[in-house]
């Protein structure tokens, strides 16, 4: 494998996350948005005020394959120790371990952080990140059928917990 190295993000890194992601809204059921994101929208979803959340960029060989967020679960205060996670790749950069790489990393931010539980949420047709959180240790814990319609059709999600070990 590839040396996979991540960093927070940037300003400037915008542009590249943006084709990523946009790649995937025309593209694939990876995500359920249907129209392509502006600079200004993809800033919305990757930065946060709080600092307990965070998104890192994902290199190789110092060119950015992808990013990978840890963000809010749902706006309530129970929940503030349950995170979700979300990774993307340049599609050229899967099935070589990145996403591991990326995965293992995020989970020990979370859990220096005071993360208690991650949960992450998957188009139920998308075998490679199925694969990727069950490998990973992540639990299917819940399956919703036709919540999403895209490409003319409707789309179940699959939704993995992982309970995070305390931090040492």
């Amino acid at each position: 494998m590839e040396k996979v190295e991540l960093a927070k993000i940037k300003a400037e890194d915008i542009s590249a996350l943006l084709a990523i992601y946009n790649y995937y809204v025309l593209n694939t059921t990876a995500t359920f948005h249907v129209k392509v994101l502006t600079e200004e929208e993809m800033g919305q979803l990757v930065f946060f005020n709080d600092p307990q959340y965070e998104t890192n960029v994902i290199k190789v060989e110092g060119k950015i394959c992808g990013y990978v967020l840890l963000t809010q679960y749902k706006k309530r205060e129970a929940y503030k120790r349950t995170g979700e996670i979300t990774i993307y790749l340049k599609s050229e950069a899967t099935g070589k371990g990145i996403g591991n790489a990326a995965l293992r990393y995020i989970e020990r931010v979370a859990q220096e952080k005071g993360f208690h539980a991650l949960i992450a949420t998957v188009c139920a047709e998308n075998e490679p990140s199925i694969k990727l959180f069950t490998k990973n240790g992540y639990q299917k814990c819940a399956h919703f059928s036709e919540v999403g319609w895209k490409f003319g059709r409707w789309l179940d999600i699959v939704v993995f917990q992982k309970i995070l070990p305390p931090p040492n």
